[in-house]
């Protein structure tokens, strides 16, 4: 069985080990508030297209997206942030990606952009999608190939329901549905890692900052 090294904290959650109340100045701490992260569509297609290319340029999307959602999980588990932005959720199949599934799956209600119409096929042959052309990476951080990289490497050898069935084992935020799906927060992720409400806190402030400043920079 693979070993899940995104289990661990990584070194963001260590550094916020040292970070006390008072070092987070007068920020009140809400609990009725949770961490909000906005999706990425850029990022997002790089990402699913770079995963693409590694695996061969073939991969059933079921596991195109697990990978994902690994990636995710890892980076917001070391960084503080993920790669793709996107909403989680826990579905019968396991975790998944809401929009990047929306996406991949070409349903009708989701807008495509050229991102991924450029790069990535629909579905052929009812599961898999296929690497249409290369696509850059300029959107994506030295830290997060890394990660897409050591995600793959792993996982990537796995069929779908043998990853589905692995996941349901050995993630701890994943919940058990019969039909529909449940939110999976990034807070219910960071406080399985060990992490403390005031860490959360301090991440979700830090996350806000990120936004902020990004969407006057758009």
């Amino acid at each position: 069985m693979p070993t899940m090294a995104v289990e661990r904290p990584g070194i963001f959650l260590l550094f916020l080990s040292v970070v006390s109340c008072a070092e987070m100045g007068s920020q009140a701490i809400d609990a009725q508030k949770h961490i909000e992260f906005h999706f990425d569509d850029k990022k997002a297609a790089q990402a699913a297209a770079y995963i693409l290319k590694i695996h061969g340029g073939r991969m059933t999307y079921m596991v195109l997206i697990k990978l994902l959602y690994l990636a995710d999980r890892a980076q917001l588990m070391s960084r503080g942030r993920t790669i793709t932005g996107d909403t989680m959720y826990s579905m019968k199949c396991g975790p998944v990606l809401s929009i990047v599934m929306n996406i991949l799956k070409r349903d009708p209600r989701t807008s495509i952009s050229l991102a991924w119409e450029e790069h990535i096929s629909e579905p052929v042959d009812t599961y898999d999608v296929t690497l249409l052309s290369p696509a850059p990476t300029d959107e994506l951080s030295r830290n997060e190939l890394k990660t897409l990289d050591e995600v793959h490497n792993r996982f990537g050898h796995m069929n779908d329901w043998d990853l589905v069935d692995l996941l349901h084992e050995i993630l701890p935020e994943y919940e058990k549905v019969q039909s529909g799906r449940s939110l999976i927060l990034p807070d219910r992720i960071l406080r399985h890692a060990g992490a403390t409400d005031e860490q959360i806190a301090h991440v979700r402030a830090e996350v806000e900052s990120l936004t902020s400043i990004d969407s006057m920079l758009r």
